[in-house]
């Protein structure tokens, strides 16, 4: 095998363990993109930049270097473009949760240690594979931790006979720790039904279990709805 097949050997290998270790952190935690996609996109970015470091091995000697000019950063820029395309598909919209930002930023930052990997540019891919890894991991702890305001929205209806006054229901809010950022109003079931929606605010999830055991137990209210947002 020669220095060259065995170099371009070693960036294809390289490539592919830096996507698989990216890719399985991702699959243990049951993101939509996983394993498999980030190895493949890892290596297939650092394929194409071979081709454009290596352009010689395969264009052959008979080919003067004066006819053929290729630039390996604008092979980069076309990778990273259809990147875009790819981590638009793994995000997407739930209510008021937008989820998989970080999962499309993921393969992103994969793409981009292909091209490093790709052109030999070991030490600084090598690094960003690392300190990678460690923010998608180690980083998720420190996030858990850090007090942080969480927003929800909820959705209380009650019967239009039997109404709950909006000062009760700010109160109740206040009482666990919410702060009720906006209100609307709308009646339902032909104007049987009367319901609040709100926007709430705290700094903490767990509050929002004890607020939703609470208006189980209420019997002013037919139903509600608390959906917490974020990614």
């Amino acid at each position: 095998m020669s220095t060259v097949s065995l170099t371009i050997l070693t960036h294809l290998g390289m490539a592919w363990l830096a996507g698989s270790l990216i890719g399985l952190e991702r699959t243990f935690h049951g993101r939509p993109a996983g394993f498999r996609t980030h190895a493949l996109v890892c290596v297939s970015s650092a394929l194409l930049m071979i081709v454009t470091v290596y352009q010689w091995q395969w264009l052959g000697s008979d080919v003067p270097e004066s006819t053929v000019r290729t630039d390996p950063t604008r092979m980069a820029q076309g990778i990273m473009t259809g990147i875009g395309f790819l981590g638009a598909g793994v995000i997407f919209k739930e209510g008021l949760t937008v989820r998989g930002l970080t999962t499309a930023a993921s393969i992103w930052m994969t793409s981009a240690l292909g091209i490093l990997y790709g052109i030999g540019f070991l030490v600084p891919a090598v690094l960003a594979t690392v300190l990678t890894l460690l923010t998608l991991s180690l980083f998720r702890i420190v996030e858990a931790r850090v007090p942080t305001r969480t927003f929800a929205r909820c959705i209380l209806r009650c019967d239009s006979q039997k109404v709950l006054d909006e000062g009760t229901i700010v109160a109740m809010m206040r009482e666990h720790r919410f702060h009720v950022e906006s209100f609307s109003y709308r009646t339902r079931d032909d104007g049987r039904q009367f319901e609040y929606r709100m926007m709430l605010r705290t700094h903490h999830r767990k509050y929002l279990a004890l607020l939703a055991r609470d208006l189980l137990a209420n019997r002013d209210l037919l139903e509600f709805q608390l959906s917490p947002t974020g990614d």
